[in-house]
Order: structure tokens, then C-alpha cells, then sequence
């Protein structure tokens, strides 16, 4: 392993997988999060091609930097990585009035965040993300900026209120004057359509669900994109979608580096589900969360007023059960919550039918709360698609609201125990396709902000998100290389268990494997 001083840090070139840093950020993650880091396949990436002067790295996939007491500091690419003799300028925002109160209103250049805060007396410091904000110098003259904003994937709300921000962050801040939507998402920069945005014309987009600029999946052809960029002169990309899109936009960012030009990509991780990893949260989860509520409280009252009656939601959540979760806890009208992450049964003993007759014994109804993604391997076999992708590579799910309803039908039919009323209600498509809610707002503008400021200064390849509290600039790997997840062994989960006095539907044996931490990597 070779290295090279900055100060009392180091950037490191690694060269084989028994470095120190492997080692470090492994055995770290295990302690932290018992779990493993990635495997030594995906940390090939981690190689860097060359080292300039002051540390700089070039042509780099993974710029890491080493200090003391275990700092790690998983940085994001800047021009000055592939391109060196840029010129800088002053900032405009020193000298804009609505900003001269702020009594220390630029980042420092050393200001990172911890990915853990929660660490004991002898804990290494850990992994640390570069802080989002404006800095002193920026690499654009206002006159020279021609953005484009594109949204990808689902609809979320909020998708609105980021365009919103990010085209008043550019023009009011930085009075940038040209800036355009991409219409349809990346496969608008094929056809070239495209809609000019101002201030004035998004001024109020974000009172409205969905997004102006139009979306869809699929796609991605980043050797085309790259070369409409390049012909239209855009020099700054602002990409919002979830962790396919934001894969997309990493490979567009190699193809811009590949070819040294001066174009920043910023990516703004958009997911309904609140799955992108790292982050405290993702934009238009609290929204759903609140508007999910509505579901269960109208199957609340249809189930409490018959007899015997039974209320079942279904609420996104592909891989993750976050707003299954979140809203059980808000509701407190829920009497079982079935996620992805937290296997279940239908039948014998501690199952779910069991636990259904059980509870109408006690309470004369019911409401269940069913992730989309909870038990699809129990209806596997049943449906042909199971495999099948959607055009963003996301695997096509087996509505398991539908297949849930009839079984508990079945079950109490065929046995003829009790007469039940059972309604169903899939809120999916109201809940994507509402505004975002004033919390909502707040962070949107806070991520589009930081996003501008992030490419103004000349980081590009990054993602923008919250890391414990605090706004940072994330690599693109970092998001896209695996999904966060409910940890069923976490608190946050028991408390659910707790609310609802539903059975966990896991054997002993099982809750005490997942309990032990896997072992590293060898």
C-alpha cells in the first residue's frame, strides 16, 4: 500500500485487500453494526489510479482518506481529481444581503460528519462523509452555468419542491439564468425534450403531487446521455431518483471524468420507501407515513363497526418495511404489521391465523398492516411473474394484500369457526402522488440547496443526504450498494411489537442467529 501526507491525514492507494484500510473499515462496521462491510469484490473499486500532488486523487473510483485514532473519511470526487488548473472565483452568496447576517455561513474544507455517533472510550473515530454547504470559492462564473434537472423512477412527494429549490437556489443564489428541465427522465436526453425553468414558472409546482418534468423507468444509455450533454454545453446535472437512478447517474459521472470535461453530476436520492442506505431519510417518507395514516384509520372504523371485522392496508415498501412500520407506531389502532424483513406464517401454532382469532375473541375486530414486499416467498410458487424486473430493474412483487385477504377468507370459511368481515384497502398510488407535506418541504429545500452548493464549489459523482443530523456529501457507491432495512433486532422494532401485542413469528433459534454478527470477510 502506498501513501502520501496531507497534513496528518492520508490518502491512500490501495493495492490489495489485506491493507490496513480494508481491515480498519471492516472490522469497524462489524463492531459498529454487526454487520460485515462489503465483500472484497465490491471493494476492489477501492484502488486509486494515482496520486497528484497534496494528496489530490486522479481517474479515482473510491477516494479515501486515513487520519489518527481511526478517521476514515469516504470523500466524493472534485474537478480538481482530473482536472488541476481550474480557476476559481468569489462566491456570490458573500455579497448577497439576505445571507450577510449569518455569522459563519461558508463550510470549512475540513468540516466532516461520523456516520456512528453512538461509539464507547475506545472506539476508532470511524467512517466520516465531507460536510454539504457553500464554500468560500466556487468553480462557475453565474454566466457560465447551464444546468438540467431530471427526475427518474416512481413518483414521491416532494419530487416538485426539490425542482423547485434547486432552480431558486441556482438563480437566486447564484444568479444562474440557464437552467432546464429534462422531460421524461433519462430518456429525455435522447429526444431532447427539454423545458426551460425559471423562478417564475416553478413558483408554485410544489403545492402539486408528481413532477412537472415527467418521469419514467429504464432508459439509462450513458455513452448517449453523456454525448447530449456535451452537445447541448450543459455543465451541471442534477439527477433525482432512487438507487437505480442514482446508479445511472454514477455511471454518467465515470463516462464525464473519462472524458475530462467540466460537467458536475449531483444526485438528490429520491425513495418513497426510505431504503437508501446511509441516510437518516429520504425526502417524501414523512408525507407517506402521515398520509398513510387516513388507510388505517378508515380501516379502523369499517372493522370496528360489524362484527368480527377485519381491516387489511397494504403500504409500499418493495425491500423495506419503514412506513409499514412508522405508521403502525403513529396510528396505534394496528393490531399486527407484517414487513419484508421480519418473516411470518399463516398456520399452526404462533401463527398468524392463530394470532387473527385470538385477537377478534378478545376486541370483536382487527386491522392488519401488510408491507408489499412481506411474504412473497410464501406466494411464490403461486404466480408465474416472481423474478420478473420492471424496466428499473426492480423485481416485480406478487400483490400480497389480495393474496393475504383471501387466505384469512379461506381459512375461516372452510372451518367455519367464525363469520368475519374483511375490507381491503391499497392506498399506494394516493399516497405517491400527493404533495409533500411542510416537514417534507423543509427538507427538500435543505437538499436541493446543499446540492447547488455542492456542484458550485466543484464536487461532482456525489449524492446529497442527511447523516445523523447534519447534510453531507455521499459518493455514489455509497447509496447504491445495498439497501437499508428494518433491523428486526433493533429497539424501533420491538417497540412495534410492544404497540401491537403481535407474536414476532420467529423461532428462538432464528432470532438468536440473526443476533450474531457474521464474521469478516478472510
Amino acid at each position: 500500500m502506498s501513501t502520501e501526507a496531507v497534513e496528518s491525514q492520508q490518502v491512500v492507494v490501495e493495492s490489495d485487500y489485506d491493507s490496513p484500510t480494508w481491515r480498519q473499515l471492516s472490522d469497524f462496521s462489524v463492531a459498529v453494526t454487526g454487520n460485515n462491510f462489503p465483500s472484497h469484490a465490491s471493494y476492489a473499486d477501492l484502488r486509486l489510479s494515482s496520486v497528484r500532488d497534496m494528496g489530490s486523487v486522479a481517474r479515482a473510483d473510491r477516494k479515501i482518506v486515513e487520519g489518527e485514532f481511526g478517521y476514515v473519511l469516504e470523500d466524493v470526487p472534485h474537478f480538481t481529481d482530473y482536472l488541476p488548473d481550474l480557476p476559481t472565483y468569489p462566491n456570490p452568496l458573500q455579497d448577497n444581503p439576505a445571507y450577510s447576517v449569518v455569522k459563519k455561513y461558508f463550510v470549512n474544507e475540513d468540516d466532516t460528519v461520523p456516520q456512528k455517533i453512538v461509539v464507547q472510550k475506545n472506539s476508532p473515530r470511524g467512517i466520516h462523509f465531507r460536510r454539504a454547504g457553500p464554500r468560500q470559492r466556487v468553480y462557475y462564473e453565474p454566466e457560465d452555468v447551464y444546468a438540467c434537472i431530471v427526475t427518474c423512477g416512481g413518483l414521491c412527494p416532494g419530487l416538485n419542491t426539490v425542482i423547485r429549490e434547486i432552480v431558486c437556489g441556482l438563480s437566486y443564489m447564484y444568479g444562474v439564468k440557464k437552467i432546464v428541465g429534462i422531460q421524461g427522465g433519462y430518456m429525455g436526453f435522447y429526444s431532447r425534450n427539454t423545458i426551460p425553468l425559471m423562478p417564475k414558472s416553478v413558483n408554485d409546482i410544489h403545492k402539486r403531487g408528481g413532477t412537472i418534468l415527467g418521469t419514467s423507468r429504464g432508459g439509462h444509455d450513458a455513452i448517449k446521455i453523456v454525448d447530449n450533454i456535451q452537445d447541448r454545453g450543459i455543465n451541471q446535472v442534477y439527477i433525482i431518483g432512487g438507487d437505480g437512478t442514482q446508479k445511472g447517474a454514477s455511471v454518467i459521472f465515470e463516462e464525464i471524468q473519462r472524458r475530462g470535461l467540466e460537467v458536475a453530476v449531483a444526485g438528490i436520492p429520491k425513495t418513497i420507501d426510505n431504503d437508501i442506505a446511509v441516510i437518516d431519510k429520504s425526502f417524501g417518507f414523512d408525507t407517506a407515513v402521515e398520509e398513510a395514516q387516513r388507510a388505517i384509520n378508515a380501516a379502523h372504523v369499517e372493522s370496528e363497526s360489524v362484527e368480527n371485522g377485519i381491516g387489511v392496508v397494504k403500504l409500499m415498501g418493495r425491500f423495506s418495511g419503514f412506513i409499514a412500520m412508522y405508521a403502525t407506531l403513529a396510528s396505534r389502532d394496528v393490531d399486527c404489521c407484517l414487513i419484508p424483513e421480519s418473516p411470518f406464517y399463516l398456520e399452526g401454532r404462533g401463527g398468524l391465523f392463530e394470532y387473527i382469532e385470538k385477537r377478534l375473541k378478545e376486541n370483536g375486530h382487527m386491522v392488519i398492516v401488510v408491507a408489499e414486499g412481506a411474504g412473497q416467498e410464501l406466494i411464490a410458487d403461486s404466480i408465474r411473474s416472481m423474478g420478473h424486473e420492471d424496466a428499473s430493474g426492480n423485481k416485480l412483487l406478487l400483490d400480497v394484500g389480495l393474496w393475504l385477504s383471501q387466505k384469512i377468507k379461506n381459512y375461516f370459511t372452510s372451518r367455519q369457526r367464525m363469520t368475519i368481515n374483511l375490507k381491503y384497502i391499497d392506498p399506494t398510488y394516493m399516497i405517491r402522488a400527493i404533495p409533500s407535506n411542510a416537514s417534507d418541504n423543509v427538507y427538500c429545500t435543505l437538499l436541493a440547496q446543499n446540492a447547488v452548493h455542492g456542484a458550485m464549489a466543484g464536487y461532482t459523482g456525489f449524492t446529497v443526504g442527511v447523516v445523523n443530523g447534519r447534510h453531507t456529501y455521499i459518493p455514489f457507491y455509497r447509496v447504491t450498494e445495498k439497501r437499508n432495512k428494518v433491523i428486526i433486532t433493533d429497539r424501533m422494532w420491538a417497540r412495534l411489537l410492544s404497540s401491537t401485542n403481535q407474536p414476532s413469528f420467529l423461532s428462538a433459534e432464528y432470532i438468536e442467529e440473526i443476533k450474531t454478527p457474521r464474521e469478516p470477510p478472510k
